[in-house]
């Protein structure tokens, strides 16, 4: 099941991704109309109206109809992107001092402690390696 929900959400944001809107599969029935229209004005194949109205020769084909601003995909605002951004310079000096190595003398000392007990010799260690 888990795997399941994993792929579901996968594909939603890979569709997500390709920015489509409701409003550009409504029109939809638009570009396939004004593709008709430009097949039996112009002649054209379904490959050459996506390359004049999405693609290289757009910039050519662009105030030739008023039929264009209905096509899908042409809006450009989801493009946009709204990000603010803040550049602050912040100056960062570190003055490094050298300090001499202090030597401190070793003050550890171990002295097992005096007991009046005697201990075992099960506690003792080995007397032979």
């Amino acid at each position: 099941m888990s795997k399941i929900i994993a792929i579901t959400y996968s594909l939603l944001i890979l569709v997500q991704s390709f920015n489509i809107n409701l409003e550009d599969i409504s029109k939809f029935s638009a570009l396939l109309e004004h593709a008709q229209f430009h097949k039996a004005n112009y002649g054209d194949t379904f490959f050459q109206f996506l390359a004049e109205h999405y693609g290289d020769a757009r910039d050519d084909h662009e105030n030739d109809h008023k039929e264009h601003e209905d096509l899908p995909f042409k809006d450009s605002h989801h493009i946009c992107s709204h990000i603010n951004t803040s550049f602050i310079k912040v100056a960062n000096t570190f003055d490094f001092k050298h300090q001499e190595f202090i030597n401190i003398p070793f003050n550890f000392f171990y002295k097992e402690g005096i007991s009046s007990f005697e201990k075992l010799s099960v506690f003792q260690p080995p007397k032979l390696a």
